[in-house]
């Protein structure tokens, strides 16, 4: 069957607005309309967390980051339509959303002048194979397609940390600590990691792997971060 009878017998509607999808587009999940609709992430930010807050003196969030994690940045707050395309994700069976989510995030290729390699975000092993998937590693497979760069899955979780809703970003590095161990230390002293999530709330996962990498002795100098989405913190005070 070929695509232009495919999609008159089969017409795929997107998964936000359920309306049909164009021909053009029906490859996709999301239609073009509800992927403009995806508020970006936008300066001015903390030039190392991306947040974009007014900073006065130390940036609450990474202060207390490892040395070698140099910046992070996301495509689009977690709202208008981007909460449900992660859901979708996550939690929906859907990996082949992953496409429609790493186009998002295409702009935020990191300037590096060395080699550089996508490390996804390890899930625990019980949760991975419940949801048959880790959607970091789908993300990191579609940015290998956005930005020619190679996936190295170099850290595994060595513990299921508990919820962080209700965290302190202080609480959260704590949750986190100890949770990944790197599996493959033999990798180039140039190379600069880039760490690939779906979700950024205070950046503690980010930083406790960008931490394990650094420990390691994994080659970490330069670490990266990508995610697709970035939550809006609460108030904390």
């Amino acid at each position: 069957m070929n695509a232009a009878v495919e999609q008159l017998l089969l017409p795929a509607e997107c998964l936000l607005c359920r309306n049909l999808l164009v021909a053009a587009e029906s490859q996709r999940i999301i239609c073009g309309l509800c992927r403009t609709r995806w508020r970006p992430v936008r300066p001015p930010w903390c030039t190392r967390c991306g947040q974009p807050e007014p900073h006065f003196g130390p940036c609450r969030l990474c202060d207390g980051w490892p040395g070698c994690l140099e910046a992070v940045r996301s495509a689009v707050w977690l709202a208008d339509g981007a909460r449900e395309a992660v859901h979708a994700l996550k939690y929906g069976a859907l990996p082949r959303i992953a496409a429609d989510l790493a186009a998002a995030m295409a702009p935020l290729r990191p300037p590096t002048g060395a080699p550089s390699v996508l490390i996804p975000i390890p899930l625990a092993a019980r949760r991975e194979r419940q949801r048959g998937y880790n959607q970091s590693a789908v993300l990191a497979e579609a940015l290998r397609g956005q930005w020619s760069l190679p996936v190295q899955s170099l850290l595994v979780r060595v513990r299921e940390t508990p919820t962080q809703t209700a965290l302190t970003p202080e609480k959260r590095l704590a949750n986190v600590a100890g949770a990944f161990a790197v599996t493959s230390p033999g990798v180039r002293r140039d190379t600069t990691f880039i760490l690939v999530d779906d979700v950024f709330t205070t950046g503690a996962t980010l930083a406790e792997a960008a931490r394990a990498l650094e420990q390691a002795g994994a080659g970490a100098r330069s670490v990266q971060a990508v995610t697709f989405a970035r939550a809006a913190i609460p108030d904390f005070t």
